[in-house]
């Protein structure tokens, strides 16, 4: 029996079905109305490819790319997907060729920019075979994306409508970036995570300023952000983008805060830290904000907590699937105990963080609570019905700013 088509609530962005979530047609049509349409998609740090052959692999949505360091030293992306019959080209996540890519199923072979320079047997053997003379090398290169860096981090997009990136994020959030990004970044390492949860799931955790101190006892336990500190969100007008912010003072006295949190779980105050330097941080930026994440639609974050600094890119797998790719980065002008303090307070974040860990599994409690309530939805009313931005972190402004900008591009 045909589904019907869905019917967004006539609360708007203060409703989600349930159905989004789980969907396989909803799924397919956003991976090319959302990740090949007019959004801009993270392909990592500029500085994972310092010399000309470097090379990784990333994704738009499931599209397969590869980001290069070209002989000219300018940062080039291409399809993954070889013009031959559709073979990877680049198998491994990274690397450096002094030759090109060179695909291993019949050995075309493209440069750094994607441009195809040679096909095995082109001219066929003793005068037999070989492609016709009407081929043209130029004619069968690797799809190419359009790419931007801004401060220091690489985007792309394969449509010819997406604005520039810096008009795109807009003032406001580029100002947020900036702030975050005040060197040139030093890679510290990379890792990831499968989440059996739709994409969407996760996104929406990441923009849930309300969540934080409620659910991690790690937040709430030792004070690292509590609604009753100060802080509050930033959201761009279309909803697309959002930073919030937690500054380091508390309003009011502890005492007062935990009598606030005293009947939430995530507090525990029998709870000790072994070494409590594993906390020591200073304020490099100066601004007095402890505690910054900020989104870029469809699938990108930037993280500081304390000193903890971190990109994270949010990959759909599937209508239940998720890769969750981290890069922990510093600077280069970081000295070794302020690289030795982000390694420590890496900890926080990631697959096992004291922090992370409770975001990887919430999403996928979710997943397999929604099974007979697809015809149902999420209330999404804290903080009222708009996604303009707040000075309070007790909202889910940010959540409703995000389908806000989802759902003209899905039509709905």
């Amino acid at each position: 029996m045909q589904q019907q088509a869905l019917e967004w609530p006539k609360e708007g962005n203060a409703r989600v079905p349930y159905r989004v979530f789980s969907d396989p047609e909803i799924y397919r049509a956003e991976l090319d109305r959302v990740f090949l349409g007019p959004t801009w998609q993270c392909l990592g740090l500029a500085a994972e490819l310092p010399e000309p052959g470097d090379y990784k692999t990333a994704f738009l949505g499931e599209t397969p790319v590869i980001v290069t360091r070209g002989e000219d030293g300018e940062i080039h992306a291409m399809v993954n997907r070889c013009a031959h019959r559709g073979n990877l080209v680049c198998l491994k996540e990274r690397g450096h060729s002094k030759d090109g890519l060179t695909c291993v199923y019949h050995a075309w072979r493209y440069d750094l920019t994607g441009n195809l320079t040679s096909v095995a047997f082109r001219r066929g053997v003793g005068g037999k075979g070989g492609m016709p003379e009407s081929f043209q090398l130029d004619a069968h290169g690797l799809k190419k994306l359009r790419t931007d860096q801004f401060a220091g981090i690489v985007f792309g997009t394969l449509s010819p409508d997406a604005p520039p990136f810096s008009e795109y994020i807009g003032n406001d959030i580029g100002g947020r970036i900036g702030r975050v990004m005040r060197g040139k970044p030093k890679l510290l390492g990379t890792t990831s995570q499968i989440l059996h949860n739709n994409w969407k799931l996760y996104f929406e955790n990441v923009k849930d300023t309300y969540h934080a101190s409620l659910l991690h006892t790690f937040f709430t336990t030792f004070r690292l952000s509590r609604l009753t500190t100060a802080g509050g969100v930033a959201i761009t007008d279309s909803g697309a983008h959002h930073a919030s912010y937690t500054y380091g003072e508390q309003r009011g006295d502890n005492a007062s805060s935990d009598q606030l949190y005293s009947e939430i779980h995530s507090l525990h105050e029998d709870y000790r830290l072994q070494d409590p330097r594993f906390l020591d941080s200073v304020d490099e930026i100066g601004d007095g904000v402890t505690l910054q994440i900020l989104s870029v639609f469809p699938n990108f974050v930037l993280q500081q907590i304390h000193n903890s600094l971190a990109l994270r890119v949010v990959l759909p797998k599937g209508p239940d699937k998720t890769e969750l790719q981290w890069t922990y980065f510093g600077f280069e002008d970081d000295d070794a105990v302020m690289t030795e303090r982000r390694l420590q307070q890496a900890n926080l974040v990631g697959p096992a963080g004291y922090v992370s860990m409770e975001d990887g599994a919430v999403g996928g409690f979710i997943q397999r609570a929604i099974p007979g309530a697809e015809d149902e939805s999420a209330v999404i009313e804290m903080g009222g019905y708009e996604h303009a931005p707040q000075p309070t972190r007790a909202t889910e402004a940010a959540v409703r700013g995000f389908w806000n900008a989802w759902r003209p591009l899905m039509g709905l």
